[in-house]
């Protein structure tokens, strides 16, 4: 059965994402059109791409993630290095590597550009902090005043996935200037909204896969001093607009993956944790699509 696919961003944690995407596939579900946020474009491009789950974790498996902790080489020392990297470059990794990765395991499928997909088959979230609002790629770069056909599906992919302060942002420069553009997930973690439009009748089921709780469940955020406060405010920023957006109505098509004890960041996760997140995805997404009325 075609249905259209929406993953939220959530870093390493991405993991789980392939799980529930496995038990999906064992139910017969296929996605037509598919939109995701940081680590959830990355899941979501691969789809696109060709990639079964099954190749997703043993390409996963077989990646040091470490690879993609590329700093630029100094004499300084090293955490005072790390610091003039956030204040000049704007972030500590440069996030080449994870372009480069992401470049040639894109390629192994026949796929470099965005004339490579079929039309409308991939969108990802991005942020333009230059001109402080959400990007969708590759459908606001004529805003740009780039061309759709060949911009790099990896390109979007690593401008999605540039948390702040950790990726160096990605530099977009075209006809107006330079834009300096992020993370999507500042602005939109989860874009759902991007396949329900108001007064429009769906053409397929629209299911979402998230990596948090449910909204009603998720638990208040503690705040006793300013670290939990810069906490709480990213968290607030990130998930805002989706929260607008996402009601009892909506969350009847969500697979809720709570992966609290997970930090986005945590690059060195072990083997038995990688394997853990796939299982909690792939259980979560079975309870649900036990009950789902598509």
């Amino acid at each position: 059965m075609w249905i259209d696919g929406v993953f939220s961003g959530g870093g390493i944690k991405g993991f789980a994402l392939i799980g529930a995407y496995q038990a999906l596939e064992e139910r017969g579900f296929r996605f037509k059109r598919l939109a995701g946020t940081s680590a959830g474009s990355i899941i979501a491009a691969f789809s696109a791409a060709g990639y079964s789950s099954d190749e997703m974790i043993q390409l996963l498996n077989d990646t040091d993630f470490n690879h993609f902790l590329d700093s630029r080489r100094s004499i300084l020392p090293l955490p005072f290095a790390k610091w003039l990297m956030v204040y000049w470059r704007l972030g500590i990794y440069t996030g080449k590597a994870l372009e480069e990765w992401l470049t040639k395991k894109l390629a192994l499928k026949g796929i470099y550009s965005f004339s490579d997909l079929e039309s409308g088959a991939l969108r990802v979230v991005a942020s333009d902090l230059t001109n402080g609002r959400l990007m969708i790629l590759p459908d606001d770069l004529e805003k740009y005043g780039i061309p759709i056909e060949s911009f790099p599906v990896a390109k979007a992919i690593r401008m999605s996935c540039s948390l702040p302060y950790f990726f160096e942002p990605v530099k977009l420069r075209n006809i107006d200037g330079t834009n300096i553009i992020v993370d999507g997930g500042v602005l939109s973690n989860f874009p759902m909204w991007l396949f329900d439009k108001e007064n429009i009748k769906k053409e397929r089921p629209v299911l979402g896969i998230k990596l948090s709780s449910s909204q009603l469940d998720s638990p208040p955020n503690q705040i006793k001093n300013g670290m939990q406060m810069f906490g709480a405010l990213f968290e607030t920023m990130k998930n805002a607009h989706d929260a607008r957006y996402i009601s009892r109505k909506h969350e009847k098509n969500i697979i809720f993956i709570p992966t609290e004890n997970i930090l986005t960041t945590e690059f060195d996760l072990t083997e038995p944790r990688k394997n853990a997140l796939i299982e909690l995805g792939r259980r979560k997404a079975d309870d649900f699509l036990k009950i789902w009325c598509y």
